[in-house]
């Protein structure tokens, strides 16, 4: 459920094979190491062991029989994975949390296993180290290869360049959900399925075979129970609004501490930075990662902690009034559930900026787009394409794109990239043939028709006040930063002029008492990381620096509290 590509998995030992690291055989001795955290099971000859779409009952390590993994699709199709025996575990990384099956299990003889479930799965990571950095690896090169085989998960039916289509692809692509594109056009069943449901331009059908007509992306999620109804009524030590790197952070530091956490994102975790192509100064990564592998090594991470998960979930707003019995606050949910925490941290980030220019809005989705992923690469293909920004983010869209595109075309107000962006990208750009930077430019005008998608654009340059058309299909804006704080609204929590949350001496108003410890907002119990945070340096590695300290204050500020209790 988290990863993309097989580098996010653990550095695999030297001569490693990746079947072999996929589908390891468990010796005697480990099984019984095992043993203690399981329960023996028997399943008859033909009977199912767990199905795809259905919450099954967690890891299944086989001491007798054989057991066959299939994948099934909500169109009825059959495609086997592998046969599995003794000494061998069926499961993949969504078992961390008890996400619903992906694949099939079937016991082609009587079966006897040892089942761990969820809870009992993440206390074997923590307490059998060696073994379980062995099993973590398999569980992710598991869903790395339904990723990859385009086999697994929901079936989308449509037109393969549709926004829709790619607003659902990026939106499982970006959680790490496997998922299988039917192009109704080349498909007879497909269009068939299409006709049958009034000609909509776009189904999904879920796994237990339900079909969605052009859903939107929480629905999705419900169907594929990425995401759950239930009420989520207990009381956490920590709420963190916000997946990013500095939300997962905060997760993994404080879930690794004891502290019973619950992260919620209204899109998919990774944050801006999950959708950066390479990231190469990050410490540790001399080659570089991608932003998505990266934040997905984080996700399982923080789920092997037991950090309870609900993306997509969007925040409507947080009562700092404490008018909960226990004193605690209460984040509400856009779809009415109330989540009750003693500490909140605000991780939420920031958004792209969305420029004046006319028409913008009738694009979005439609040849104007804030990230670049694989997805929008593939409608660019060949195409010559225009790119607005000078930060980092802009700097590696534009290297990935020109893999892609015809040509890339930078716009920037300034003179040059020198002022916002890190010299490897600026020589890198320099260097790559098919990337223009027009400086002193900005975008003035967008052509097309909202039906048919953007046909092209106008810019112009202030030095000599010349404006040029271009026939990009496909424009990307990295402009600037707004923060996402509007569920902070009316909580009280201080932001400055730009709506940046305000923490430590600039926060100190809400504590005549004592001073607001660094990363603490004007608000007692409210924390902020990351880009969201006024001051903040805007780079990964100074949010998941920000995500780690503020537990230390989480601790404090628990303490405290109890102490007056």
């Amino acid at each position: 459920m988290a990863l993309t590509d097989a580098s996010t998995a653990a550095p695999a030992p030297a001569g490693g094979n990746r079947q072999l690291q996929t589908f390891p055989v468990l010796n005697d001795s480990e099984i019984a190491r095992i043993a203690r955290f399981g329960s023996v099971q028997h399943f008859a000859r033909g009977s199912r062991l767990f199905t795809a779409g259905e919450v099954g009952a967690g890891m299944f390590v086989l001491l007798k029989g054989v057991v066959s993994v299939t994948q099934r699709d909500g169109l009825g199709h059959v495609v086997p994975i592998v046969r599995q025996g003794p000494g061998e575990f069926l499961a993949e990384v969504g078992q961390l949390s008890g996400r619903p099956a992906l694949v099939d299990g079937h016991a082609e003889e009587d079966v006897e296993a040892l089942v761990l479930p969820p809870a009992q799965l993440r206390a074997l990571l923590v307490a059998e180290a060696d073994l379980g950095e062995r099993i973590t690896r398999a569980l992710i090169l598991r869903r790395v290869a339904l990723i990859e085989s385009g086999a697994a998960g929901p079936v989308l039916i449509g037109q393969p360049q549709s926004p829709d289509m790619a607003r659902l692809e990026n939106f499982l692509r970006r959680n790490g959900h496997p998922y299988h594109l039917v192009d109704a056009d080349q498909d007879p069943d497909a269009a068939a399925l299409l006709a049958q449901y009034g000609g909509h331009q776009l189904l999904a059908v879920c796994p237990n075979g339900s079909v969605l007509v052009n859903p939107a992306e929480d629905a999705l999620a419900l169907c594929l129970g990425m995401v759950d109804a239930t009420a989520h009524d207990e009381l956490y030590d920590v709420a963190v609004v916000g997946a990013g790197p500095a939300g997962l952070a905060t997760a993994v530091y404080a879930a690794s501490e004891g502290l019973r956490v619950i992260v919620l994102d209204c899109r998919a975790f990774g944050g801006q930075a999950g959708a950066s192509a390479r990231i190469e100064n990050y410490l540790g990564f001399p080659t570089g990662i991608s932003g998505q592998a990266l934040a997905g090594r984080a996700f399982v991470q923080a789920q092997k902690f037991g950090v309870e998960m609900l993306i997509p979930a969007k925040v409507a707003s947080l009562d700092c009034a404490r008018t909960n019995p226990d004193g605690s606050l209460a984040i509400a949910l856009a779809d009415g559930r109330r989540i009750s925490a003693r500490t909140v941290v605000v991780a939420s980030g920031a958004r792209y900026r969305r420029p004046g220019v006319p028409r913008l809005h009738e694009f979005e989705g439609r040849g104007i787009w804030y990230w670049a992923s694989a997805i929008e690469a593939k409608l660019c293909a060949q195409q010559e394409v225009a790119l607005v920004g000078g930060g980092n983010s802009a700097g590696q869209a534009a290297v990935f794109l020109s893999h892609h595109a015809a040509k890339v075309n930078v716009l920037v107000r300034g003179p040059s990239l020198a002022a916002s962006m890190s010299r490897y990208l600026i020589d890198r750009i320099e260097a790559t043939p098919n990337i223009s930077l027009q400086p002193h430019t900005e975008l003035v005008r967008l052509h097309g028709d909202p039906d048919d998608g953007l046909t092209g654009a106008t810019w112009r340059c202030h030095s000599t006040g010349a404006e040029h058309d271009c026939p990009a299909r496909n424009i990307f804006l990295f402009v600037g930063a707004e923060p996402e704080t509007d569920w902070l609204a009316g909580c009280g929590v201080a932001v400055d002029k730009h709506g940046f949350v305000q923490t430590g001496p600039d926060a100190s108003a809400g504590f005549p008492a004592r001073p607001a410890t660094a990363l603490e907002t004007s608000v007692p119990g409210v924390f902020a990381v990351g880009d969201v945070r006024s001051g903040s340096v805007k780079r990964v590695g100074g949010a998941i620096g920000e995500g780690a300290a503020v537990v230390a204050l989480i601790h404090q500020h628990l303490a405290s509290n109890s102490a007056v209790a």
